[in-house]
């Protein structure tokens, strides 16, 4: 194929902090993973270190046992929300049917489960690029549909050959 038909297909989406390169697993996209993984690990880490810092006000605080089961059960729920919307995200689309404010609402739930979107990261980057195969498999679904299109054409019509005159 000449690269003039590549650029005329379907091009793929890129994928932050790999762009393209996922496609053909060029230009560092080994070391991008390795650094995607490492930094939502370090990230996820540090976030920890941050509420562990927010626990202790409030054991300082004195605010009882009951309040500090509360916290740490909320972050844990929240995390763990986050961990699973976040990896299934990689694997499908949102529904673009769902409810905005349902979708606004677990912003916050998000927000709050930051450690568990940030694991979900470092999991899915040891496996693939964060959202490659959903990309993938609709960049190849959309190329094998534009190849469909390309050859069951009589011909392309611009390209004919005017007949000569005798």
């Amino acid at each position: 194929m000449s690269d003039e038909h590549e650029a005329a297909g379907p091009q793929p989406e890129p994928i932050r902090f790999f762009g393209t390169t996922w496609v053909d697993h060029d230009g560092g996209y080994a070391l991008r993973r390795a650094g995607v993984a490492v930094g939502a690990l370090v990230a996820a880490a540090a976030g920890a270190f941050v509420l562990r810092f927010g626990y202790e006000g409030l054991a300082v605080a004195e605010v009882g046992n009951v309040v500090n089961m509360l916290v740490v059960v909320a972050f844990a729920v929240c995390s763990a929300l986050a961990f699973r919307r976040t990896y299934e995200g990689f694997q499908r689309r949102p529904d673009p049917a769902a409810d905005p404010a349902a979708e606004k609402s677990m912003r916050s739930i998000l927000m709050i489960g930051f450690i568990g979107s940030l694991l979900a990261y470092f999991f899915r980057a040891l496996r693939e690029a964060p959202g490659e195969g959903l990309r993938r498999e609709e960049y190849e679904e959309a190329r094998t549909r534009y190849e469909r299109r390309r050859t069951t054409r009589t011909g392309n019509p611009a390209a004919r050959k005017k007949k000569r005159k005798s």
